[in-house]
């Protein structure tokens, strides 16, 4: 079988830098890795189809999964995770003190679709009683204005979209034109220490680590696509792909835990390691699709609960059937 050349665009993350360092290289393909960040990444791949392969956004591609694009298909690699509690920033003049108080508030989001906010809109549901139906949501850049989005949000019975035009959500919330702001990044007049805002859960730490007790849930925000095109032309690609992509991060995973020299500038690394692993198991980062089920099930129920998904979808129409099943020796 004669190699193929294939462009691959995702994050510099340390589960995937012995890709990026070519010391794990996927069967059969000389890999162009372009180490970049999410947003351009996932701009350019869903507009242009700029790459051979990607990383990619899990709400936008399980969007287009259920409105028939089938222009990618994915792996079941996960190289972005992150709990979202953490993501809730208010304006504390705007009487929040607690979840329930975000009802009939003013919310802002850089992208009503993005996977982050599915996630966060669905434990406010679920543990909060608080729909989507129940805020005024107001869309559009977060630190810089002319944000827009990459999938259009049909329109929904209850749902209200405002465009906040050359406005910036972060300006907003520190003004108290909006009450709070939900998204996968931290407004500037927060990192700047502004006065007027705070997160809804200064101790998120802590809830995070009950919400993961309570559904085992450590959300997947991106996954890994492959053009259509080159998958039905060469479809050992797929495996060939996730293969590596766990050898990646099993090698990244026996390197970080270094009892002699500490691999990152983290004094207590080690410590915080042991605690990931007493709670959440050995491997608290998995990779596949059985590993996973019950986190995209619920996913899939919250995208669909919040009026995203065109039609219905399973957690196993996302990925290449060649990646469902590995073989035994």
């Amino acid at each position: 079988m004669s190699r193929i050349n294939l462009a691959l665009a995702c994050g510099r993350y340390d589960r995937t830098m012995p890709l990026i360092e070519g010391r794990v290289a996927p069967e059969g393909i000389g890999l162009n890795y372009l180490p970049m960040a999410p947003e351009e990444i996932f701009w350019r791949m869903e507009i242009h189809n700029e790459f051979d392969a990607s990383e990619f956004s899990l709400g936008n591609y399980s969007i287009l999964t259920s409105r028939g694009d089938r222009r990618f298909i994915a792996i079941p690699v996960f190289p972005s995770r992150f709990f979202r509690h953490s993501s809730i920033f208010i304006n504390v003049r705007c009487g929040i003190q607690k979840p329930g108080d975000l009802r009939g508030k003013r919310i802002g989001t850089p992208d009503y679709t993005m996977t982050a906010n599915v996630w966060i809109r669905g434990f406010l549901q679920h543990d909060y009683g608080i729909r989507f139906s129940d805020v005024q949501w107001f869309a559009g850049g977060l630190n810089q204005p002319g944000r827009k989005p990459r999938i259009a949000v049909k329109p929904m019975e209850g749902l209200s979209i405002r465009d906040i035009g050359e406005n910036t959500l972060s300006k907003m919330l520190e003004d108290g034109e909006i009450d709070a702001v939900m998204g996968a990044r931290e407004p500037d007049c927060y990192l700047k220490g502004s006065p007027n805002v705070s997160r809804l859960w200064p101790d998120y730490h802590v809830v995070e680590e009950d919400y993961f007790r309570r559904t085992g849930i450590f959300p997947i925000m991106h996954i890994v696509v492959i053009r259509r095109d080159i998958y039905e032309h060469h479809p050992w690609v797929a495996q060939s792909l996730y293969k590596a992509f766990v050898q990646s991060k099993e090698l990244c995973a026996r390197e970080m835990l270094n009892r002699t020299t500490l691999r990152y500038m983290l004094p207590w690394i080690n410590e915080e390691i042991e605690k990931t692993v007493k709670l959440m198991g050995e491997d608290f980062w998995p990779y596949g699709l059985e590993s996973n089920r019950r986190l995209l099930d619920s996913f899939i129920t919250y995208a669909s609960e919040q009026g995203l998904l065109e039609s219905a979808i399973r957690s196993e129409d996302l990925f290449a059937k060649e990646t469902l099943e590995t073989f035994r020796v």
